[in-house]
């Protein structure tokens, strides 16, 4: 297929109208996707599987159009429509029953070449590893609809039709799902249109939500207003009685005004205007049918519960104070901790994180944290303390993700407890109190800490019961969490920032770049409230604070713990994976990759030993990277911005990536650089939005960090002057 002309949408439907018979299903549709994820929403019967339906060609028209990517699909069959790039996943899943899970990726990998292969669909989904060789038929829910969503990326589509993807699944299963979209949104390859009954699903998957009724899209709306109105939501959700209009377009009296409705007291009837799935030979249901079909309810008046009750892990909440650790071995010092803190006023809740597998009598016990596990609970008590430990961790992060309201997080423990905690501590944002008291060796705190801004609390004695010495150190480790929450709650009531009207503007570097980033910092200071970040693990935190939505813009300068990670071993994997998430304006110079970075000399691998290679500092040492290294740079660089949609510029310092990379310098090499650029060029798809620049400065030019500032202001929008150093 053509590419459609630049600005045509992706899909566009326009006076769509399906029948069933003589009922009239979608009645004059018009519906827009240009990109992303739309979601579309709406109560049962209203046609939103029928508009599934008929753009995959399962249903005809009777007229209107369907337009994917310029062309009119609306007489199209449905393995044409696939074939240009519409993949489906239907409503019930709609497996072979006697074929394997490995046969249905076979057959539809059968003669395709793509992005998605069975490789990668085990890889997204380890449960179907796990399970290639079970038929579907001996599939759970979770399972089917995890298979039914990899066979459709199989066909490598553009575009992903999806009818009730999460209708029956356990929560952490939707939470899996939920993820899964949100990421195939953040790579930008692909565009999701989502049927969807959960609201909570449909608005955190995508920005814009339409709403049906009736056969109608009744309006598109941001998602974040849908989520934030729970009276439309319990309006679209709900049903209606006999000679009602659409609920929806009637505005609603606040309660408790003098023209509020009266709450209906004792039974009242709720009838359903479609009591049985309609199908294309459907007549109108009769009336009598609807009232026979009609149900009681009997309204209730709620009474508040005696007493305080818990907040829940929720934004509307108070917040909440979380108590975590295996309480199996370390419980006693753990309840220390939870009745100091609830001596202040605070409300806590207890995780416990043991991993033995045995019931708990703690509030959220092991085995509801284990279910976030990719590979659910048995992937988490797996009788080996090895991965055991690991996979709890995993799963305490995946969990702590999916909470809100959250004033702070406590543990004690030994060093594998604290392991636990502090993987999930570390996805929190920067700011929410973390604090562990362990036993920790000095060597094991920078893992635990990583790039968050956790606090390390030796317990001087092994945290295993309570004595004179552990009351003391868990009591003051208690006192600090209990000040630390009660002075941010404060904060923003005692203390004003001198300049409020300022976004904030992470800028990442290293040691190579450190003169850059001051220039940068100093053009930008009017404008934005630079946050500096130094190193690989400044790097990491800013990335996390930008996806935490801490901040308004980022600026990297340094990529040299790339190398490091890539040749080396070193820590990076998630190196510019949050940043393509966040979807904030960027501007990346890759200052210092033309080397790899060594603290020591005996720190260099044998593999690396012998090349060219320059002081920095007293002790480290740089290492020149060939060309074949520098083009294999490029395109990991590349393939991970690919993924993010948001907008971006990467400059490239073609006179030098480092002061000692510049010609006459002991790092100079201009075929490794050129190998870099070419492979960035390549590799990067460019939009207007995602631009590479080549620029004949070498980064430590102040021209070029005047460039940097200029690029920061065209990205976010706050001026158009141009800078100069």
């Amino acid at each position: 297929m053509a590419d459609a002309p630049k600005g045509t949408p992706l899909l566009e439907i326009r006076g769509l109208n399906v029948f069933y018979g003589a009922s009239h299903a979608l009645q004059g549709v018009d519906l827009v996707l240009p990109s992303g994820t739309l979601s579309v929403v709406g109560r049962n019967g209203m046609g939103k599987t029928t508009l599934c339906k008929t753009i995959v060609g399962l249903q005809r028209a009777a007229s209107g159009s369907i337009r994917f990517r310029g062309q009119d699909i609306s007489r199209l069959t449905p393995a044409a429509i696939s074939a240009l790039g519409i993949g489906y996943v239907p409503q019930g899943r709609r497996l072979w029953p006697s074929l394997t899970v490995e046969e249905h990726l076979r057959l539809t990998m059968a003669g395709r070449r793509g992005a998605w292969t069975p490789e990668r669909v085990y890889d997204t989904f380890p449960r179907l590893a796990e399970r290639k060789a079970n038929r579907g038929n001996q599939l759970s829910g979770g399972e089917q609809q995890m298979l039914a969503i990899s066979r459709a990326l199989l066909l490598d589509p553009k575009l992903l039709v999806m009818d009730e993807p999460t209708e029956g699944l356990a929560p952490v299963i939707v939470a899996h799902v939920e993820e899964l979209l949100v990421g195939l949104a953040a790579e930008g390859t692909l565009s999701v249109l989502i049927i969807e009954q959960n609201i909570g699903v449909a608005t955190a998957v995508a920005d814009q939500v339409a709403i049906m009724v009736n056969g109608r899209v009744n309006r598109t709306m941001p998602s974040a207003a849908l989520a934030a109105d729970r009276a439309l939501q319990q309006r679209l959700l709900g049903v209606g009685r006999p000679g009602e209009g659409p609920a929806e377009d009637v505005a609603q009296p606040a309660a408790g005004t003098p023209d509020a409705p009266a709450q209906p007291k004792g039974p009242t009837r709720v009838y359903l205007s479609n009591p049985v799935l309609p199908t294309r030979w459907s007549a109108p249901v009769p009336v009598a049918r609807i009232l026979a079909a009609a149900r009681t309810v009997t309204a209730v008046a709620v009474t508040p519960a005696s007493g305080p009750a818990l907040a829940p892990l929720s934004s509307t909440g108070e917040p909440v104070v979380l108590v975590a650790g295996t309480f199996d071995t370390k419980g006693e010092d753990l309840r220390h901790l939870a009745g100091i803190l609830r001596g202040h006023g605070h409300r806590v809740r207890l995780v416990d994180l043991s991993t033995s597998g045995r019931p708990s009598a703690i509030e959220i016990p092991p085995h509801q944290i284990a279910a976030f596990h990719r590979r659910g609970a048995a992937g988490v008590f797996t009788g080996d303390q090895a991965t055991a430990v690991p996979a709890m961790a995993e799963a305490f992060a995946a969990w702590l993700r999916r909470q809100s309201g959250i004033a702070g997080i406590i543990a004690a423990g030994g060093a594998q407890g604290a392991q636990a905690v502090a993987a999930g501590m570390q996805v929190l944002p920067v700011g929410v109190p973390k604090l562990i008291v362990s036993t920790v060796a000095a060597d094991q705190a920078v893992a635990l800490v990583g790039a968050s801004d956790i606090l390390l609390l030796p317990c001087v004695t092994d945290a295993g019961g309570l004595n004179v010495v552990s009351r003391q150190v868990l009591g003051n480790a208690a006192e600090a969490m209990a000040g630390m929450i009660a002075a941010r709650a404060a904060r923003p009531r005692v203390t004003q920032s001198a300049r409020p009207d300022l976004p904030p503007l992470g800028v990442a570097f290293d040691a190579t770049t450190e003169g850059t980033a001051a220039t940068v910092t100093a053009l930008l200071r009017g404008s934005f409230d630079c946050i500096p970040f130094k190193g690989a693990s400044g790097a990491l935190a800013m990335e996390r604070m930008a996806e935490a939505g801490q901040l308004s813009a980022m600026v990297d300068l340094s990529a040299a713990d790339i190398a490091t990670h890539l040749l080396a071993g070193g820590p990076g994997e998630d190196r510019l994976t949050a940043l393509t998430r966040s979807r904030l304006p960027a501007v990346l110079a890759l200052g210092g990759l033309d080397a790899v970075a060594f603290s020591r000399p005996e720190a260099v691998p044998p593999h690396l030993a012998g090349r060219r290679s320059a002081p920095l500092g007293a002790t480290a040492l740089r290492l020149r990277l060939s060309p074949a290294e520098a083009s294999d740079l490029g395109r990991w660089i590349a393939e991970r911005l690919n993924r993010g949609d948001g907008p971006l510029r990467l400059l490239l310092p073609t006179g030098g990536l480092s002061a000692q990379g510049i010609p006459g310098a002991p790092l100079h090499d201009p075929a490794a650089d050129d190998a870099l650029f070419s492979a960035l060029d390549r590799g990067l798809r460019q939009t207007g939005n995602r631009q590479v620049i080549r620029l004949p400065q070498a980064i430590d030019d102040p021209a070029f960090a005047a460039a940097v500032a200029q690029a920061v202001h065209g990205l976010s929008g706050r001026s158009r002057r141009k800078v100069t150093a």
